[in-house]
């Protein structure tokens, strides 16, 4: 563990949340009580107290990691939030701010003038950079611009270029590459050049006079094999490699597949134009883990948790709009059946069942199809045979479970007609929460749209309204 920066685990990083949460509230409960207390030399005493929590804070704060810092801000109301940012030092501004979450990243910009900001950007490489432009201010990314070499300007377009799920965006360019007629001696001393080596260097990159990948160089080949050897003759020419127009989540699951620390990128003529590793993986897989989980709520974009009400407001409202619509439905859907609920007062006890049962149900086929669809294992013509196979899977459900549920109504309500309603009606709730399950999912990806998006909601609203229609229109024909 280094004397200047720390990393934590799980544990530690809760531990110094609390820490930072501490001084903090040490800090408002002391400038509070100074501010009211009337003695000589008030704002000598004031400025002495404010700044000994805050160099204490500093010095906490300077010996953490870019994400830990970037973890503690994001677990911190806005006021304390933008305490803390100011206590950051200036020069670590652009790795935290790539650290921290879209939203919490907008309350800081917002929060930052110009000069910050371009001084944040230009410690940056260029494939950080293309990450961070889209929230920086036109001025901004202008002034950055111009101070990057030409090089890296072509890099930063490139970069930028790319679509957002795309290989392209989450390639970088630092990579070391050999030319394939020179020794491994001659590899070795280059190599001893650098101060360091990009980070998640497992191999080398060979090419030829026109730029073009020949193969790569393990690292631990280049060790093991006897240094007069020509780089041709140890390198690897079977290899996996990406180009820029892949999509980033095909290339995840090939980094999972092969065991990957890194994959060269390279353009249709063979050229290399950079490189993806397995961080870069790893935080492309989490972003889309956590946008499917925002996605099948009906949240529109990641919320800031201490973000203003009018913004969560806003970023809530779509899908609440649309499942209140729904209810409303399913509420009709009831009402249209008053008069044999009236009738027959266990109906109202027992329908929540069939509609809760349903919805649970769906949501399990809904998950698993989101999720094979997510790794690429269903293909269009798969739907109908996936179809059949959770059919079967609720219809045996549907059989056992509503089954013992009629058997328990039967008990309860000591009526063998509702015992075979609850039995037919779980059983065929169950049948269409797998029917649409699968269809939704399928649908949304043959349009192009996200599958994951408002499935929970879409998949409730369905078999609520389908569960009560359903059990209470068996009732109404055969009990009444």
């Amino acid at each position: 563990m280094s004397d200047e920066i720390q990393h934590a685990d799980a544990d530690e990083l809760q531990a110094r949340l609390t820490e930072v949460q501490t001084l903090l509230a040490r800090h408002h409960l002391v400038e509070e009580l100074v501010h009211k207390q009337e003695m000589p030399r008030h704002d000598l005493v004031e400025s002495l107290v404010h700044k000994q929590h805050l160099n204490e804070l500093r010095h906490r704060l300077d010996k953490m990691h870019p994400a830990d810092v970037a973890y503690i801000l994001e677990a911190l109301p806005l006021e304390d939030r933008l305490m803390v940012w100011d206590l950051v030092k200036a020069e670590r501004d652009g790795e935290i701010l790539l650290e921290v979450s879209d939203a919490v990243r907008e309350t800081l910009i917002a929060n930052m003038d110009s000069d910050e900001l371009v001084a944040a950007a230009e410690s940056l490489d260029a494939d950080e950079l293309a990450d961070l432009a889209p929230d920086l201010p036109h001025e901004v990314i202008q002034d950055v611009f111009q101070s990057l070499s030409v090089e890296e300007r072509e890099q930063l377009r490139a970069a930028m270029s790319y679509p957002e799920e795309s290989v392209g965006s989450i390639m970088d360019f630092e990579m070391v590459t050999v030319r394939e007629d020179v020794t491994l001696e001659v590899v070795l001393r280059y190599l001893r050049r650098f101060d360091e080596l990009p980070d998640h260097t497992d191999q080398l990159f060979v090419l030829d006079r026109d730029e073009r990948l020949k193969g790569v160089l393990p690292l631990n080949k280049l060790l093991i094999n006897d240094p007069e050897v020509d780089v041709a003759d140890v390198m690897v020419t079977e290899f996996v490699h990406l180009e820029p127009d892949d999509d980033a989540e095909e290339a995840a699951q090939a980094f999972e597949r092969y065991d990957l620390v890194s994959a060269p990128v390279v353009d249709r003529q063979d050229r290399l134009v950079g490189r993806v590793t397995v961080n870069a993986v790893v935080d492309f897989i989490r972003e889309e883990s956590e946008s499917e989980l925002l996605a099948q709520a009906g949240l529109r974009e990641e919320e800031d948790i201490f973000a203003s009400v009018w913004n969560s407001v806003k970023n809530r409202w779509t899908w609440l709009a649309i499942n209140l619509v729904t209810a409303f439905i399913a509420s009709r859907v009831i009402g249209a059946f008053e008069g044999s609920i009236e009738k027959l007062v266990a109906l109202a006890a027992l329908m929540p069942i069939v509609a809760g049962i349903g919805g649970n149900s769906g949501n399990q086929t809904i998950t698993m199809i989101v999720r094979a669809i997510a790794l690429g294992q269903i293909q269009p013509e798969s739907a109908r045979r996936l179809l059949h196979k959770e059919l079967g899977v609720a219809l045996i459900n549907g059989l056992v479970w509503g089954g013992l549920l009629g058997i328990v109504s039967w008990w309860l309500y000591h009526s063998f007609q509702l015992g075979l309603v609850m039995t037919s009606a779980m059983t065929l709730n169950l049948l269409l929460a797998a029917t649409v399950g699968v269809v939704i999912p399928m649908t949304m990806q043959k349009f192009g749209r996200d599958p994951a998006l408002g499935s929970s909601v879409l998949i409730t609203a369905v078999t609520d309204s389908g569960g009560f229609f359903i059990f209470l229109g068996l009732a109404t024909l055969f009990l009444l």
